[in-house]
This record gives C-alpha cells, structure tokens and sequence, in this order.
C-alpha cells in the first residue's frame, strides 16, 4: 500500500492512502473551492415510532420519531425534541412517512426552524392511508433544524414501526 502525505504550512498533514488492490483508482477534485465531503462526516439519520401517536384534530402536531434506526453524526433528537439538527452546511434529502389509523384526511408537513417549510400528501394504500414528504432543505450547519408534523381532520392515530412511520435525512451536497 502507497500513501501520499501533503505538509500543511504551518501544522497538520494530509495523507492519501491508496488501497492495495489491482486496478486504477481516480480521485477527481473539481476546479472550486469549498470543503470536500466524504462519507465519513456527511450527516445522515433514520428514525421510527415505537408506539403509535394520538393526533390533535385539524392542528399540526409533531410527530415523536423516538427510535433510531442509525444517526451518523449525532445530530437527531429522539427523546426531548424529535428534531436533526445536523452541525454540518449544506442540502439534505428530507422524507418522511406515516401510516394513520382511522384517518382519510390530513398530511405531513417538514417544519424547519418551528415553521411550516414543505407539505407532503395523504394517499390511500390498500386498505390505510399513508401520508408521504420527499424534499430538499437547506440547512446551515449551525442552528437550523427539522421537525416532521402532521395534521388530520378526522380524529385517529399514528402507525407505528419503522416500515411505516419513518423520518429520514442525508445529506446531498455540502453548501
């Protein structure tokens, strides 16, 4: 294995270690400025309801994510706020889903920042209704932050499980 190091000019090094296997392997840097992302330190989680989630009619409420499936930086909340709150800038795939119970009206909403920020649909699926949001948020890095609500118009309840109650962010490119 062949290694690369490159002397900062006043501290710290970087080193590029190219992996012992046959081939060739290509690094393109772009003609920019900017931060290079790699997979190591690009925020990405999932999130699921353990139980399901009594609804307030015709209010948007925030829905309890308080299991995570994975959260690669730390960034989301599952006990106290239900929020990700990823510290790094950039855009972020957003989706969500909830499966409700006794409910043919209503959808979900990504809150970002405590407003209403993008608006997903209710659609009827076999014999549920599931409400679904795939979206792109910018997020600064710092203090932005995403909640996920929904509101109904017909009293019920939430799903539960991570196949059908989900919310999930990754990062898409840094800013």
């Amino acid at each position: 294995m062949s290694s690369l190091v490159i002397s900062g000019d006043t501290s710290g090094t970087v080193t590029v270690t190219v992996p012992a296997v046959a081939g060739t392997n290509t690094v393109t840097i772009p003609a920019s400025t900017g931060t290079v992302m790699v997979s190591g330190n690009m925020p990405a989680f999932s999130a699921y309801m353990s139980a399901g989630q009594a609804l307030t009619l015709n209010t948007n409420t925030k829905l309890a994510f308080n299991t995570k499936s994975y959260d690669t930086a730390n960034a989301y909340d599952n006990v106290t706020n239900y929020r990700f709150t990823p510290q790094v800038a950039g855009y972020y795939q957003v989706n969500g889903c909830v499966q409700f119970g006794g409910v043919t009206d209503g959808y979900v909403v990504i809150y970002k920042n405590g407003a209403a920020d993008k608006y997903g649909l209710l659609c009827a699926a076999r014999s549920a209704y599931i409400a679904t949001i795939s979206a792109q948020v910018y997020l600064n890095g710092s203090t932005d932050y995403l909640e996920l609500y929904a509101l109904v118009t017909v009293s019920g309840t939430t799903a539960s499980g991570s196949a059908l109650t989900y919310f999930q962010a990754s990062m898409v490119r840094a800013a």
